[in-house]
């Protein structure tokens, strides 16, 4: 399990930070703003967590992952400037994003034996924190806030089952696999079928 974890948190630093650098292009950044970003993207959501559970910071005790953050900022960079690219691009690499890191998260939160609920809260926030620290650096309405398809819902979903099937005693990894499927499955369908949560209507 712990493998991984480790190797879930490597790629969803990676895909975080292309999201990153693909949203800050749409802004037509300079390149210390694309890495800010990127970086951002990457690295904000672990790091909220990691605080909140008063644990060492992830990417400031193995420094692989702010190396793979930079790495991979600086890489989509020069690989995509100049190119024309849909602008809801980085919708797809944005739910893998959010699968890895709600279930990484999740899991660090259930190992360090906060209850079921706090567990799936936390690793929602790990999931979503790094995608708002993109949108409000790009000067854009966080996903998050946005009246659209389900994303925060989705995160939550997977989360809970990941926790659920652990209280059940299924296999942490198998119980991953599931969390991650789930999260990934149920956005990317709102995102097909226009599936979104109901809106408050005041009336006047």
């Amino acid at each position: 399990m712990e493998n991984l974890l480790y190797w879930a948190g490597m790629l969803a630093v990676a895909v975080n930070a292309l999201t990153g650098v693909l949203d800050a292009g749409r802004k037509h950044m300079d390149l210390i703003g694309v890495v800010m970003v990127g970086a951002a993207t990457a690295l904000g959501g672990g790091t909220v967590r990691d605080v909140l559970l008063q644990r060492p910071v992830f990417w400031v005790s193995d420094q692989i992952y702010l190396i793979i953050a930079l790495a991979t900022t600086l890489v989509i960079f020069f690989a995509v400037r100049g190119l024309r690219l849909p602008p809801r691009l980085f919708l797809i690499p944005d739910a893998l994003g959010l699968a890895l890191f709600t279930i990484v998260g999740t899991q660090i939160a259930l190992e360090w034996h906060t209850p079921w609920l706090v567990a799936s809260l936390l690793g929602v926030i790990t999931g979503v924190v790094g995608g708002v620290l993109r949108d409000v650096l790009c000067n854009d309405v966080p996903l998050i806030f946005v009246r659209g398809e389900l994303y925060a819902s989705a995160a939550w979903a997977g989360a809970l089952v990941l926790a659920g099937l652990q209280a059940l005693s299924v296999s942490p990894v198998i119980a991953a696999w599931a969390g991650m499927v789930a999260v990934l499955g149920i956005r990317l369908a709102a995102m097909a079928f226009r599936i979104t949560l109901p809106t408050y209507s005041a009336r006047e």
